[in-house]
């Protein structure tokens, strides 16, 4: 069957002077202009299916940021009448209801939205009430699955992340030691599935270890922040040291030296060079 709001392989049912009519199993029908397939010989196209204002299906081979089910960054382009219209990739953009926004967007500024299909109305919106559209009383992962996420917001806790499209999960703050912004996608590891049902996320691979100190983490943080090299090392003066941390060259080597043991660190002769995740 067709799938509104899907990416899908759809026949090319036959060709008319500058119209293809696709389909599939059912009597569903779409057209498309002869430019989309520019050989004049396929089969079969690969389509994005969704409808329009008025509720005519579409096809079009442009792929959308995100179909049905999953979330992207979209940026807004205007806020009029029923919501917000989001830049989705394909012609109308999204709109996300008022109804359905966390906080009212604002036009020109980025968002992660997740899409979705209204069955009510049988239109493709788009929500960044995220959670409301995330599952994680089925989960479909374990401790120590490599995921894949999506950020999507940041309190004092940490991020929190997407987890494959379905889950919701928390990288806490203790545990990032690389710089990580709202819609970024990122590979991430299942740390620990609560009783809850909640997702614990580190960036970093399990195995890697599990406690880290405060200085420890505020020189890989340190090092980030300086685009992956910073000037000092392990000779550097205790002033100098001190200066930049705050903290003893005595804790600082202490630090250092755990970065190195889990090769997160190069040192060089005049400075740190970060090779982690």
């Amino acid at each position: 069957m067709i799938s509104i709001g899907r990416i899908q392989e759809l026949r090319i049912l036959r060709r008319n002077q500058d119209r293809l009519i696709l389909g599939d199993d059912d009597q569903l029908e779409i057209q498309l202009p002869t430019s989309a397939d520019p050989t004049g010989r396929a089969e079969v196209l690969r389509v994005f299916v969704y409808p329009d204002r008025d509720g005519m299906l579409l096809a079009t081979t442009k792929m959308p940021k995100a179909e049905v089910g999953r979330c992207a960054t979209m940026r807004v382009l205007a806020i009029r009448g029923a919501g917000a219209h989001m830049d989705w990739g394909v012609e109308p953009p999204l709109l996300v209801p008022h109804e359905e926004q966390k906080k009212p967007l604002e036009e020109g500024r980025s968002q992660v939205v997740r899409v979705f299909l209204d069955e009510e109305t049988g239109r493709v919106l788009g929500s960044t009430r995220i959670e409301n559209y995330l599952d994680n009383y089925a989960l479909t992962v374990k401790a120590g699955d490599t995921v894949e996420l999506l950020v999507y917001g940041r309190s004092d806790l940490g991020f929190s992340v997407v987890v494959n499209d379905i889950h919701h999960g928390l990288v806490h703050a203790n545990d990032v030691f690389k710089p990580v912004s709202v819609g970024d996608r990122l590979t991430g590891y299942v740390k620990t599935v609560r009783e809850d049902f909640k997702l614990d996320i580190t960036l970093q691979p399990i195995g890697y270890r599990q406690y880290i100190d405060a200085n420890t983490a505020l020189v890989a943080k340190r090092i980030q922040a300086y685009n992956g090299f910073l000037p000092l090392g392990d000779k550097s003066s205790a002033e100098d040291i001190y200066d930049e941390f705050g903290i003893s060259k005595k804790a600082f080597k202490k630090a250092l030296g755990a970065l190195y043991k889990d090769r997160l660190v190069r040192i060089e002769d005049d400075g740190v060079a970060w090779i982690g995740p």
